[in-house]
C-alpha cells in the first residue's frame, strides 16, 4: 500500500527515473517484520534476481550469479512488539519486491506476506505490513523540492494496536 508517482510524460519519466538511479528520490517505507531484529539500525546489501524454480518470486543471489542486480535496502528499527519489529525501510534501489526479499533473507519476512514470509502467514491481516509511507523527489519541471507522505492503511494500525496490547491474531 501507499504512495507511487506517475510520469505524465516521456520528459517527466526520465527525469525521475535519473533521480532514482542517483539515489536522489527519497523512499521511505515502514515494515513490520516477523522477529526481533537485533541492531537498531543495518542494512541488506544482497543482489537479487528471479528466483531459479519459481518465476513468480525474486530471491538474493550471489553476486557472480547470472542476472543479478544490485539491491540496497536500509533500516531503523521505530519499534519493538517482541516477536515482531517495526521498521523504517529507506530504498537506495527499487528491484522488484526487494523489502520482502532482503527482510526474508535476514530472516524476519514482512508480517502477512504469503510469498516470502513464513509458512504460517497471518492471514488476518488482509494484506503485508509493508507501507510506500514517504516519497520525495524534484519536480522534473519546477525543480522544486517535494515530498509526499501517506497514511498507514486501517489493517496496518489495528495490527500495531494489537501488538501494543501485546498480543496479536
Amino acid at each position: 500500500s501507499g504512495l507511487l508517482v506517475v510520469a505524465k510524460n516521456d520528459a517527466a519519466h526520465q527525469s525521475l527515473a535519473a533521480q532514482i538511479a542517483a539515489h536522489t528520490a527519497y523512499r521511505g517505507y515502514e515494515a513490520i517484520v516477523v522477529g526481533s531484529v537485533k541492531d537498531d539500525t543495518g542494512t541488506v546489501d544482497k543482489p537479487i534476481a528471479r528466483h531459479k524454480t519459481d518465476r513468480k518470486k525474486m530471491a538474493v543471489y550471489p553476486a557472480s550469479e547470472p542476472h543479478t542486480k544490485y539491491a540496497y535496502t536500509g533500516y531503523r528499527v521505530l519499534e519493538r512488539f517482541g516477536e515482531f519489529t517495526m521498521l523504517e525501510c529507506r530504498l537506495k534501489t527499487g528491484r522488484t519486491h526487494q523489502i520482502r526479499v532482503h527482510m526474508a533473507s535476514i530472516h524476519h519476512p514482512v508480517a502477512g506476506d504469503p510469498v516470502y514470509g513464513p509458512h504460517n502467514c497471518i492471514t488476518s491481516l488482509h494484506g503485508q505490513c509493508l507501507h510506500a509511507k514517504t516519497l520525495g523527489f524534484i519536480h522534473p519541471i519546477t525543480g522544486e523540492q517535494l515530498r509526499f507522505d501517506s497514511e498507514l492503511p486501517e489493517y496496518f494500525t489495528h495490527f500495531i494496536a494489537t501488538l501494543r496490547r501485546g498480543k496479536h491474531e
